[in-house]
């Protein structure tokens, strides 16, 4: 039972159970489609084996097991010589079945490990174990509207009734637990940005499909005290310490949002001298909070048993024979010491993978610090801008190159290429010379500029005379003048070497 104590003797203790779908072509034990089509009709994308319907029998997908061997590698996690599915017993409206088809006490992955940044510092966490499993259906939660409208999509504890689609019912998870290794709610949003950013280089991930990487969390508060040195918490600490699990978190910032709350509202609690009910409940990320659900389930009752129909799977030799690509952290050094980049600039161009190989690409053909810049700093600065990812460019390689080589060609300013130029590809899909024609960007030539510099200097005494007595503004001044005189077009290195050779005259 957790006891009072003073706020700041106590500190939150988190472990996470994060359910990552599996990019495969179709679900984990039959052969509907996992792609949604658009505007798809609920319950559509289903077949006898994914709606639980009698004698319907699951085929295991092999490429959800490959998947999960490489969810292993990258965890650096033991995969043991035979593993079982079994059956997971529990009334839900959205498992068709009554069952969910998982692993119990054999998973596919065990006793890993994830490093992640926060804070600077470098973290560790365990990671407990990584199974297989079918994901459920999708819930909505509905209420009723004015008689014209559609039902409105409301929260649980708001709700009038409950929709259901089993379309994403049968897709395949991958289960990963974590050992209770977490201190504070932040940590937990670096965890996941880092879980998710090596899923999605394994290529078994699509960060923007529906329901992609969910969390459920679990939280006690335990007197700081009663933790070791190295973070270590015997298990009699936890037992006393009753806990409460916060499921269906769907984002990162839900997460650190669902367990600062959490964490305040069981400090809340033990000040007052309650006991902390062990308990499921639901993160409202409308308002920020969790609501109760019902009592905590335990193990036994679920009544694990093997599932028959499918026999025992051997994949222990996978491991060796299964190649997962370069990983984030790796590519990071690796583009630290291969194109010498500093290290912000290579976190930025290897937070995904996508961004990592359009750099590199560019990188083939141009300067690696040139390309860097307009990579990670114009593009990615622009697209972030437009809330949008390098998704929406890959296919335009060619014409962010051509941009670069106007650049670097001395055909285009650097001004006009980044203020103009690639603001008018993005916002119009245009290429790069078809907006540099028609804005007439074109480089001024050397007598267009002389003469534009000879103007300045003749139409602005009082800033000449305020050169001569060494006012610093004045020349950004006179050069603000002869570029306004050539549109932009003429480059400010060479207009201020002009300027200063007109002046000493």
């Amino acid at each position: 039972m957790a006891r009072a104590a003073e706020r700041a003797d106590l500190e939150p203790v988190i472990g996470l159970e994060v359910h990552v779908q599996l990019d495969t072509d179709t679900k984990v034990f039959c052969g509907c489609s996992t792609d949604p089509e658009p505007d798809e009709d609920p319950n559509t994308r289903t077949c006898p084996v994914c709606l639980g319907l009698p004698g319907a029998l699951p085929v295991l997908n092999e490429a959800a097991v490959e998947a999960g061997v490489k969810v292993g590698k990258a965890l650096d996690a033991e995969i043991p010589e035979e593993t079982q599915f079994h059956r997971k017993n529990y009334y839900y409206p959205d498992l068709p079945k009554n069952f969910q088809i998982t692993q119990y006490d054999a998973p596919l992955c065990a006793d890993g490990e994830l490093e992640f940044s926060h804070e600077g510092e470098r973290r560790s966490v365990r990671i407990r174990r990584a199974h297989l499993e079918e994901d459920p259906g999708s819930i909505r939660h509905a209420r009723e509207g004015p008689a014209d409208l559609e039902a409105r999509t409301t929260s649980v504890d708001r709700a009038d009734y409950t929709l259901i689609d089993y379309n994403r019912a049968g897709t395949p998870l991958m289960e990963i637990v974590t050992e209770p290794d977490f201190r504070e709610p932040a940590a937990v949003r670096g965890f996941l940005e880092k879980l998710e950013e090596v899923l999605e280089y394994l290529g078994i991930f699509d960060a923007g499909s529906d329901g992609s990487l969910r969390v459920d969390a679990n939280l006690s508060m335990v007197e700081a005290d009663r933790i070791a040195d190295d973070g270590s918490i015997p298990e009699s600490v936890l037992d006393d310490a009753n806990r409460t699990e916060v499921k269906n978190i769907s984002s990162h910032r839900g997460a650190e949002t669902a367990l600062s709350y959490e964490a305040s509202r069981q400090r809340d609690q033990i000040d007052a001298g309650r006991e902390v009910q062990q308990e499921t409940r639901h993160f409202n990320e409308t308002h920020g909070n969790t609501v109760s659900m019902r009592a905590k389930e335990e193990e036994k009752d679920y009544r694990y048993f093997p599932e028959a129909d499918l026999p025992p799977l051997r994949v222990a030799h996978w491991k060796a024979e299964i190649e997962i690509p370069e990983l984030p952290d790796a590519r990071r050094e690796r583009f630290r010491t291969e194109y010498d980049l500093g290290a912000e600039t290579a976190s930025k161009l290897t937070s995904r993978k996508a961004v990592a190989d359009f750099y590199e690409e560019v990188a083939a053909a141009f300067d690696p610090e040139l390309a860097a810049t307009w990579v990670a700093d114009n593009l990615l600065g622009e697209l972030n801008y437009r809330d949008e990812s390098i998704d929406a460019v890959t296919d335009r390689l060619d014409e962010f190159e051509r941009l670069i080589e106007l650049v670097a060609t001395g055909e285009v300013t650097t001004k006009n290429a980044e203020e103009t130029v690639l603001r008018a590809m993005l916002d119009e899909g245009l290429d790069p010379d078809t907006v540099v024609e028609r804005e007439g960007l074109g480089k001024a030539g050397d007598d267009e500029v002389a003469d534009a510099v000879a103007t300045a200097v003749a139409e602005n005494p009082d800033a000449v005379e305020d050169y001569h007595a060494g006012e610093d503004g004045a020349l950004n001044f006179l050069v603000g003048q002869v570029m306004a005189e050539t549109g932009g077009s003429a480059d400010p290195g060479t207009v201020n070497e002009l300027l200063r050779e007109e002046l000493a005259e």
